[in-house]
C-alpha cells in the first residue's frame, strides 16, 4: 500500500470514496513469517489448549497459568511489546493471525487476550521508561500475568462514571473503592486499576497482587467461558508507591478509551476464529448424520446455514484484515524510538475508532449468528452439553457485553463519525449528495456504490436538519450506525473477491460466490435501515418527498441465492472446511 495511506484513508472516510477505490490488505496477502507463526499457534492450540477443553472449563486456574507460560516461551505474549522490553514488536496483522488461533477455545482465548491486549497494552502506550522496564519483560514471557480493572457494579457501560478513589499520603498512593467482573482477577500478577484522584481526577495506576490492601472475591458464576477467572477486585486502604500513577494524573480516560479501541479491533478478529472451529465441526456433524437416507449436507436449508457460517468468516476476515492494514500503515510512521513514541501510536490507533467499533459489533453479531446455526443444525443434538454446539453458543454471547456493549459501539459509531463529519477539515458528507457519479461496471461495486449513494442520502439529511441533536435518537443512531457497518463489510468483502479474481486465486470463485450472498443481504438491510432512518427525520409531506427520492434511486438486481449458497456448500463438503482460511 502506498505510503502516504495514512493521509487517504481517514478513520470513517470509506463512504466518501468510490466503491473498491481505497487500497486494501487482504488476508491472502500475508507475509510467510507472518503464515509460520500463524502455524506454530495452531499446532500449539490444536496440541495444547483443545484436548484440555474440559479441564480448562472446569476453572483450572494453574493450568490456565501453564497454558499462559507456555504461550510466553513462543514468543506469543510479546508480539506488541517493543523489542527493548523483552518483546517482538511484530505488526498487527500477525497478532491477528494467532489471535483467531487462540480464539478457538472460548475461555484460554479469553485470559489470553486480557493479559495481552488490555491488561499489558496500557503499559506499552502508557508507561513510562522504568515502568516499562519493570514490568513488560515479565509479561513478555508470562512470568506475570496482567488484568485490567475499570468496571465497577455501578458503572458498567458509563466506564467513567467509577467510584474509586486515590489520594496521595506520604510518598503512596491509597485506593479505595471495588471492580467488578474483572477477567484475569484470580491469578493476575499485575493490574492496571481506574480510580478518581481524590473522587475527581480518573486515573490509571499499576497495582500488584502483593501490595497490602487488594483482594479478590469469589470467582463468578457465568453462563459461558466458565474457565476464565472473573472475580471482584476489593481495594481497602491499598497502598502503592507514588511512581505507579501511569501516564500522568487525570489521563485515565484517555488510556481507558484508546485501549478499548485496541481490544475491540481483536474482539472482532477472534470471532472469526472462533467461527472457523463452529463451522469445521458443525460441517462435519451434518456430513455424518443422516436423515431420510441421505446426509443433512444434501439439504438446501442446511446448505443455506452452511453457507451463511461461511459468508460470515469470509466478510469478517475481509473486514479485520482492512482495518489492521489500515492501521499497520499508521503505525509504521511511528518509532519506540521517539520519546512521544506510544502517544503516536495511540493517536494512530484512534484515528480508527469507527473501524474498531464496527468489527466489534459486526464480528460478535456475526458470530453469534453461527453459533445459533450451529445448534440448529446439530438439531436436538445442539441442545446437549455432550455436543461443542451447546458450548460456543453460551460462550460467544458475553462478546455482544464485552469491551463496551454493541449498544454503546453503535453510539459511539454513529457519534464519532458525524463529528467527523462537522468542521472545515471534517469528511465531506454535505458534497458527497447530490453528485451524479458514474456508476462501476461490475455488478458487485456497482451494489456497494448504490449502498453508499442511499446511506449517505438520509445520513446527510439527518445531519442538515437534526444537527448533534440527532444522536439524542439512540434508534437513529443505531440506524446510521447499521447503514455504516453493512456498506463496511459490503465493500471489505467485495474487494477481497476482487483482488483475489484479478491475481486467479484458486478460490476466486468462491470469494465471489460468498461475496455476493452478502453484498445481496447486505443491500436489503441498507434499504431497510435507510427507510426506517427517513421515519425518523421527517413526516407528512417531507417524508413523502424523502421516500421519493430513495425509491427513484437504482437497485441491484436480485440473484438466485439458493444456487450461489449451493454451490458454496458443495465447496465446503469437498474440502471439508473453510478453503480460505488463513494461515493455511
Amino acid at each position: 500500500m502506498a505510503q502516504d495511506l495514512t493521509q487517504l484513508v481517514r478513520g470513517g472516510s470509506f463512504m466518501f470514496h468510490p466503491a473498491g477505490s481505497l487500497p486494501q490488505f487482504i488476508a491472502e496477502e500475508n507475509s510467510e513469517d507472518a503464515l509460520a507463526i500463524a502455524e506454530a499457534a495452531r499446532d500449539f492450540v490444536n496440541g495444547e489448549v483443545l484436548p484440555r477443553d474440559e479441564a480448562i472449563d472446569k476453572l483450572d486456574l494453574e493450568l490456565t497459568r501453564e497454558l499462559l507460560a507456555k504461550v510466553g516461551d513462543l514468543g506469543f505474549l510479546g508480539m506488541e511489546i517493543p523489542e527493548a522490553y523483552g518483546g517482538l514488536d511484530l505488526d498487527k496483522k500477525t497478532a491477528l493471525l494467532v489471535l483467531e488461533e487462540m480464539a478457538k477455545q472460548a475461555s484460554f482465548s479469553t485470559s489470553y487476550t486480557a493479559h495481552t491486549s488490555i491488561g499489558t497494552m496500557p503499559i506499552v502506550y502508557f508507561g513510562n521508561p522504568e515502568q516499562k522496564a519493570k514490568y513488560l519483560p515479565k509479561l513478555a514471557t508470562g512470568e506475570w500475568c496482567a488484568a485490567y480493572a475499570l468496571t465497577e457494579a455501578g458503572s458498567g457501560s458509563d466506564a467513567l462514571g467509577a467510584k474509586a478513589t486515590a489520594v496521595l499520603q506520604d510518598g503512596h498512593w491509597v485506593l479505595n473503592g471495588t471492580k467488578a467482573w474483572i477477567t484475569n482477577a484470580g491469578f493476575a500478577d499485575v493490574f492496571v486499576i481506574f480510580a478518581k484522584i481524590n473522587g475527581s481526577h480518573l486515573s490509571a495506576f499499576i497495582v500488584e497482587k502483593t501490595d497490602p490492601g487488594i483482594s479478590t472475591g469469589a470467582e463468578e458464576k457465568k453462563m459461558g467461558i466458565k474457565g476464565s477467572s472473573t472475580r471482584t477486585v476489593i481495594l481497602e486502604n491499598c497502598r502503592i508507591p507514588e511512581d505507579r500513577l501511569l501516564g500522568g494524573k487525570g489521563k485515565g480516560a484517555r488510556i481507558a478509551l484508546g485501549i478499548l479501541n485496541v481490544g475491540r479491533f481483536k474482539l472482532g478478529a477472534s470471532s472469526v476464529g472462533a467461527g472457523k472451529r463452529v463451522l469445521d465441526y458443525t460441517l462435519k456433524y451434518a456430513g455424518e448424520r443422516t436423515q431420510f437416507g441421505k446426509p443433512l449436507t444434501a439439504f438446501g436449508l442446511i446448505q443455506q446455514k452452511l453457507a451463511n457460517m461461511a459468508m460470515r468468516i469470509f466478510v469478517g476476515e475481509s473486514m479485520s484484515f482492512r482495518t489492521i492494514g489500515y492501521l499497520d500503515e499508521a503505525l509504521a510512521q511511528t518509532s519506540w524510538e521517539s520519546e512521544t513514541g506510544g502517544a503516536d501510536k495511540m493517536k494512530a490507533i484512534d484515528e480508527y475508532a469507527v473501524e474498531a467499533s464496527m468489527s466489534k459489533v459486526w464480528g460478535s453479531e456475526a458470530l453469534f449468528a453461527t453459533a445459533d446455526d450451529a445448534v440448529q443444525t446439530f438439531g436436538g443434538a445442539g441442545f446437549s452439553a455432550e455436543y461443542p454446539a451447546e458450548k460456543i453458543y453460551r460462550d460467544c454471547r458475553i462478546n455482544r457485553i464485552f469491551e463496551g456493549t454493541n449498544e454503546i459501539n453503535r453510539m459511539l459509531v454513529a457519534g464519532t463519525f458525524l463529528k467527523r463529519c462537522g468542521g472545515t477539515d471534517g469528511l465531506p458528507l454535505a458534497e458527497s449528495v447530490g453528485g451524479s457519479q458514474e456508476l462501476p461496471q461490475d455488478e458487485l461495486l456497482r451494489t456497494v456504490a448504490l449502498a453508499k449513494a442511499r446511506a449517505l442520502k438520509v445520513i446527510a439529511r439527518a445531519q442538515a436538519d437534526h444537527g448533534p441533536k440527532i444522536l439524542e435518537n439512540q434508534e437513529a443512531s443505531a440506524h446510521i450506525s447499521n447503514l455504516l457497518i453493512e456498506i463496511y463489510a459490503m465493500e471489505s468483502a467485495v474487494v477481497r473477491a476482487q483482488k483475489l479474481a484479478a491475481t486467479s486465486h484458486r478460490w476466486a470463485s468462491l470469494a465471489r460466490d460468498l461475496a455476493t450472498v452478502y453484498a445481496q443481504e447486505a443491500w436489503n438491510r441498507v434499504q431497510a435501515e435507510a427507510r426506517m432512518l427517513a421515519g425518523e427525520l421527517a413526516e407528512g409531506e417531507a417524508l413523502d418527498a424523502l421516500m421519493a427520492e430513495l425509491l427513484a434511486m437504482q437497485a441491484p438486481a436480485p440473484v438466485p441465492m439458493s444456487t450461489l449458497r449451493q454451490r458454496i456448500a458443495q465447496a465446503l463438503v469437498e474440502q471439508g472446511g473453510y478453503p480460505l482460511s488463513t494461515g493455511k
